[in-house]
């Protein structure tokens, strides 16, 4: 047979010599040809592809392949250390490179390092400082451009306190990192680092604080005015408030750049919703002046027409409600239309008053009456104006005892009025609230020892309690609320207070001065956190009228007069200058010239007049300067 026939039989075995043996035997099969025998030549080493089903060669276990020596012998070891020698090489050749980075940069600003928007990154610390301060000095002549919102204002970096503390905020960089993959990864990144300021932080607070009476907005709630007796949606409108003490940490550390800085501000949700002010339309608004209301009086009737409805109806928004906006009826606005009609069916009370006339205090005495008790009689006005019944309600009539009787004002030992106190310059809705204020405090008595608050006299001031909406201010800056001016009584009581000898016990000026009142003497009263008090520590009681016009208020304090009271007011010290402030168009905005800020001090001197005795208490007030608005 051909040598290139034979295959590998079903019953062949070959084993392989091992390469590298010392000796190796093989037995060689003979074939005959013809009638001799000779060797057959053993097998050459090549790879044959056996038959298909054929058993492949088997190989001693732990034999390996000719060629394939122990690990390390032969060419296979060689082509393993030839990459292992590669990378020995490149780490001996970073490890040069790192050490001569790390000698060459030692002492300089950390790669990637901007300041204010200049890269300083790899120079020295010393020319770092000197690119800086060359960059910056010319900046801190300049005015910095800041928003907060949609508001935009300059700042006067030196008026403010801004000056950048060059060493420090290179130091501020730190040192060139020592670990080698940090190192390598600040040759392709930046890192942003704030200047230090040298200022006292209280200036930029300052600065700030101008911004932040017209950055802040309240939210507004959804509500339902009226035209006529037409209801009108108003949308919630979300509010915010500068976030002051970020604000200036953000200022300080980017003022340098040259860019406009940027200032954080907190949203101020609303409580309600589109959907809530749709709902008082549809249900209360709407049904509550589709037609007349009477008041059923004993021998009279009294009719209130829609638009007087409308006028005594507003909504209150509570997130505790359901509904969110709470309607509620001013019984005050409401019973000056219907008094008139029933006058004739009611007999006033008359209180006890004094007469001048002689020169000497003459008691008048007080009168009890009958008449009607409005607030009883609108308890449940809501429920008829919005229901499906008949629209009236019936008065409710009840004896009205006098308020200051006789014998009280009698007792309280007054000689003569001991004090008066007048301011004017109101608006009509306002004028409205003063009046409200000064009918809930007249006839007042503070007894000995007893102290006055001009809160528990008021509170709630709002529409169900005979409130109207007027200008305030709110956060340092005007803006409009319910009860808006009862400020102006809180002032006038004050300064009535003041010259009567009473004794301060708290009180609180406006944040920005107001012309209209004393420079250092006056007060503003808000919700239950701000409150007007003093006390008598006289022996005889005091009682207190007041008397309002539509232009002027005036309080009057009676008793026994025990000092003669004085005012010395200071000079206008450190003056602060206003900023003027832009707001885009579209956004609430109250227009305002503004004016200086500045301190002032007012000293009471007060001499006995039994003893003598003089003496002297200064108070001092610091007012903000009120910004400069510009609207649209």
């Amino acid at each position: 047979m051909h040598p290139a026939a034979v295959g590998w039989g079903a019953e062949d075995t070959q084993v392989l010599p091992r390469t590298g043996a010392a000796t190796a035997t093989v037995d060689q099969p003979t074939r005959r040809l013809g009638d001799s025998a000779r060797p057959v030549d053993p097998p050459t080493e090549q790879f044959r592809m056996p038959p298909a089903g054929a058993v492949p060669p088997t190989r001693t276990s732990g034999t390996p392949p000719t060629g394939e020596g122990p690990a390390g012998s032969g060419r296979g070891g060689g082509r393993r250390k030839r990459p292992l020698l590669i990378v020995a090489g490149v780490v001996a050749v970073l490890g040069l490179l790192y050490v001569a980075d790390l000698v060459l940069s030692a002492g300089n600003v950390p790669r990637g390092v901007t300041v204010a928007g200049l890269e300083l990154g790899g120079l020295s610390k010393a020319d770092a400082r000197q690119r800086l301060q060359e960059a910056i000095e010319p900046r801190s002549s300049l005015p910095v451009r800041i928003t907060a919102g949609p508001v935009q204002s300059q700042i006067d970096p030196k008026a403010a306190g801004l000056e950048v503390d060059y060493q420090a905020t290179i130091d501020e960089a730190g040192e060139q990192p020592l670990d080698p993959v940090t190192r390598i990864a600040s040759f392709f990144s930046e890192r942003e680092v704030g200047v230090i300021n040298k200022a006292d932080e209280r200036s930029v607070t300052t600065a700030l604080e101008q911004l932040k009476p017209v950055v802040d907005q309240a939210p507004v709630e959804g509500n339902v005015r009226f035209e006529g007796a037409t209801p009108v949606a108003v949308p919630p409108v979300p509010g915010q408030t500068l976030d002051l003490p970020a604000a200036v940490g953000v200022l300080e550390r980017e003022w340098a750049s040259g860019a406009p800085v940027a200032l954080p501000l907190i949203p101020q949700p609303t409580a309600t919703t589109d959907d809530d002010v749709r709902e008082a339309i549809e249900k209360v608004a709407t049904p509550a002046v589709s037609a007349p209301l009477t008041i059923t009086g004993e021998g009279a009737n009294a009719v209130l027409q829609p638009t007087d409805i409308a006028s005594a109806l507003s909504f209150r928004a509570d997130a505790a409600a359901s509904p969110k906006l709470v309607p509620e009826i001013n019984n005050e606005a409401l019973k000056e239309v219907a008094s008139p009609q029933l006058a004739a069916t009611e007999t006033p009370a008359r209180d006890a008053s004094l007469d001048f006339s002689s020169g000497t205090p003459v008691v008048v005495p007080s009168q009890d009456g009958r008449g009607i008790d409005y607030d009883k009689t609108f308890e449940n006005v809501v429920a008829v104006l919005t229901g499906s019944g008949e629209r009236s309600v019936t008065a409710v009539y009840a004896d009205q005892k006098a308020e200051l009787t006789t014998e009280k004002l009698s007792s309280l030992g007054i000689t003569g009025e001991i004090s008066s106190f007048t301011t004017g310059g109101f608006a009509a809705d306002s004028g409205q609230n003063i009046k409200r204020a000064a009918q809930q405090v007249n006839g007042t008595i503070v007894q000995p020892g007893e102290t006055f608050s001009l809160n528990a006299l008021t509170n709630p001031r709002n529409a169900a309690n005979g409130y109207v909406e007027a200008g305030i201010i709110e956060n340092g800056h005007s803006a409009r609320g319910i009860g808006g001016g009862v400020s102006q009584v809180a002032t006038t009581l004050y300064n009535a207070a003041y010259f009567a000898g009473m004794v301060d016990v708290a009180h609180k000026e406006h944040s920005f001065y107001i012309s209209r009142y004393p420079v250092a003497r006056e007060a503003t009263v808000f919700d239950d956190l701000i409150d007007l008090k003093f006390r008598n520590d006289g022996p005889t009681g005091v009682l207190i009228q007041t008397f309002w016009t539509p232009s002027s208020i005036t309080v009057k304090m009676f008793g026994t007069k025990r000092y003669e009271v004085s005012s010395e007011t200071g000079p206008r010290t450190n003056p602060t200058e206003p900023q003027t402030i832009t707001v885009p168009p579209g956004q609430p905005c109250t227009p305002s010239k503004g004016s200086q800020g500045f301190t002032a001090t007012d000293t009471r001197v007060m001499r006995n007049l039994e003893t003598g005795e003089v003496t002297r208490k200064t108070r001092t007030v610091k007012y903000n300067p009120s910004p400069n608005v510009i609207c649209g």
